[in-house]
């Protein structure tokens, strides 16, 4: 493999267009990589052209610049979702007994290739697009690149991991309540969700039809223009289409939620990282806090209200003449569609047009929304485990865009200690595309962002990071219970300045007892590795009035920690001021 580097879809077209480089060395270099990528995550693809014909379109491509054809997107690999058609493939949807081979090429795909573009194959995903996680697919699921423990996103589970691992510059999804940001969000990518009818959807296996989206995975906003200039345009062939339409935005005020109602399940590493991300558009713009509670309704009626019945309209041949081809998870979601009646249908269609006015108003006061892609993510097991609680949970600030009628763009905003991604998504009305990638570059000029991650070919198999902050520190009488278990020292570090240690009466050997409090100090720590099952055996071995939570460093990070009970401070004393347990003990020396 020559290299895991993401490529830049508008770099390669310069150089083709230039013959510094050719398009057969592209594809070439393309091949080398994914062969080598097959061996880690073949589950990312449900169908590929044979490498013979795509070194074959390569030479035609060169061909052509040689001609003197300038060609926007020359020499260029890229994937598409397998629920959008590529003619000489198959279109599955991620379920074979779906499978039709169709007669032409999206509109999408036949502008792309018309730019010099060559499509590589199609990629997995959420069967029937239903899911934002990754997990629902008969072909296997696909995992997040840089974490393999953990959930890709979907439902453009594939397409994502495709250019995160550097097998092609830039990737086609699909997005009716998420899945071209949440996929994003989670891999250090731009997803770019055009409005409504800006890209054609003809060509595209339906989810609902009404809110359904093509969008683009990138490395960069340049790459997103670039895909878009090409795609975007009406489609008479298209019902939904619309013609273009770019708006500006004046981005003096973005609207955020208001601090008590946003929602983290539990993950302070996102919470900060939010946090973070407002500070830096603070400084581009005023931040004003909006009342969720409209966008949120809207939210429910995708999956509890008719809207599910458009799901179901799409899949009405298959759930009917073979429902057992579909995953059990999806057909549990879908097929309360078809009890829902006309009437409840209306009256949803009713209550969405209030709740779009009521959103449709914030306009006047504000220029964009800058939410959080997601509140969180979650490891593979634990999506099979719980597959429609926690899938909800991915949607809480996603599900509401398309059926408001908003264009969005997911954009980097962070890296979680596991490698993970955490992303915002800056969103306007309905034709400022373009306008939300010019917000997005203002952003990352100011966002003093940390590297992208390494990626992950060893598989980063999982495990946890443990602070500890007093007898298990090295050199302390219990740091046994972390040798034994094969526990890798990370570092010394300190804790956010948020938290009181005491040294615990009558304690044998002597604990500290670490209690977050507002009015506190950083405290010193120091963090270690084990795997899954080492950390399980050393939480058992936890006594009390200790416990084993999670405690936030000083960088923002989170990890799991000694904390205490209440009880733990009864004739205890506060040894904060010293900073750390090694101080207090050497004090007493």
């Amino acid at each position: 493999m020559s290299g895991t580097e993401r490529r830049q879809a508008s770099a390669i077209a310069q150089a083709v267009n230039q013959k510094r480089m050719t398009a057969l060395a592209v594809m070439e270099d393309t091949l080398e990589r994914i062969a080598a990528y097959d061996a880690i995550q073949p589950q990312i693809w449900i169908s590929r052209f044979a490498p013979d014909d795509l070194l074959a379109a390569a030479r035609s491509i060169d061909a052509r610049v040689a001609a003197g054809e300038s060609l926007p997107l020359a020499g260029v690999p890229f994937a598409a979702k397998d629920n959008i058609d590529v003619a000489g493939l198959n279109t599955t949807a991620a379920c074979p007994a779906f499978a039709y081979r169709p007669a032409r090429s999206a509109t999408v795909i036949e502008r792309l290739t018309a730019a010099g573009a060559i499509c590589i194959g199609k990629t997995n995903l959420d069967q029937f697009a239903t899911g934002l996680n990754g997990t629902r697919s008969p072909y296997g699921a696909p995992r997040n690149a840089f974490n393999r423990a953990y959930v890709s996103g979907g439902s453009s589970s594939g397409s994502s991991v495709a250019v995160a691992a550097g097998l092609v510059p830039f990737a086609l999804g699909t997005d009716t309540a998420g899945s071209g940001r949440v996929p994003a969000a989670f891999q250090h990518l731009i997803g770019f969700k055009p409005s409504k009818g800006r890209w054609s959807n003809r060509g595209l296996v339906p989810a609902c039809r009404t809110l359904d989206c093509i969008t683009a995975f990138t490395e960069t906003t340049d790459d997103a223009r670039l895909v878009d200039s090409v795609i975007a345009g009406f489609d008479a062939a298209d019902p939904y289409s619309r013609p273009l339409v770019d708006q500006p935005l004046a981005r003096r005020t973005i609207g955020v939620p208001r601090r008590d109602q946003r929602v983290w399940f539990g993950d302070g590493e996102s919470e900060y990282l939010y946090d973070r991300a407002l500070q830096a558009l603070a400084g581009l713009a005023d931040i004003v806090e909006i009342d969720l509670a409209p966008f949120q309704e809207a939210a429910q009626l995708l999956y509890g209200g008719p809207w599910v019945a458009e799901r179901t309209a799409a899949m009405a041949a298959i759930l009917a003449d073979d429902p057992e081809a579909i995953d059990p998870t999806v057909r549990e979601v879908v097929e309360p569609g078809k009890a829902m009646s006309a009437v409840e249908l209306f009256n949803g269609i009713y209550r969405m047009a209030e709740l779009k006015r009521q959103t449709d108003l914030l306009w006047d006061s504000i220029d964009m929304l800058a939410f959080p892609t997601t509140g969180t993510t979650y490891r593979v097991a634990e999506v099979l485990a719980a597959p429609v609680a926690l899938n909800s949970a991915l949607g809480f600030y996603t599900n509401f865009v398309n059926l408001l009628d908003m264009a969005a763009l997911a954009v980097p905003a962070g890296i979680r200690h596991n490698a993970t991604g955490f992303g915002v998504t800056l969103i306007g009305p309905a034709g400022t595309d373009l306008a939300l990638l010019d917000a997005a570059d203002a952003y990352l000029a100011v966002a003093d962002l940390p590297s992208t991650p390494s990626l992950d070919l060893e598989g980063k198999m999982q495990t946890v990071k443990l602070a500890v902050v007093g007898a298990h520190l090295k050199d302390m009488p219990l740091h046994w219970q972390l040798t034994s278990r094969d526990a890798t020292f990370v570092g010394a570090f300190e804790t956010a300045p948020t938290y009181r240690l005491y040294a615990m009466a009558d304690s044998v050997p002597p604990k500290p007892a670490l209690v977050h409090n507002t009015d506190g100090a950083a405290i010193a720590v120091e963090v270690y590795e084990l795997g899954v099952a080492e950390f399980g055996s050393f939480v058992v071995e936890v006594p009390a009035p200790l416990a084993i939570g999670t405690v936030t460093l000083s960088d923002g990070s989170s990890v799991k920690g000694f904390v205490a009970e209440p009880r733990a401070l009864t004739g205890a004393e506060d040894i904060t001021a010293l900073g750390g347990w090694r101080a207090f003990i050497a004090r007493k020396g």
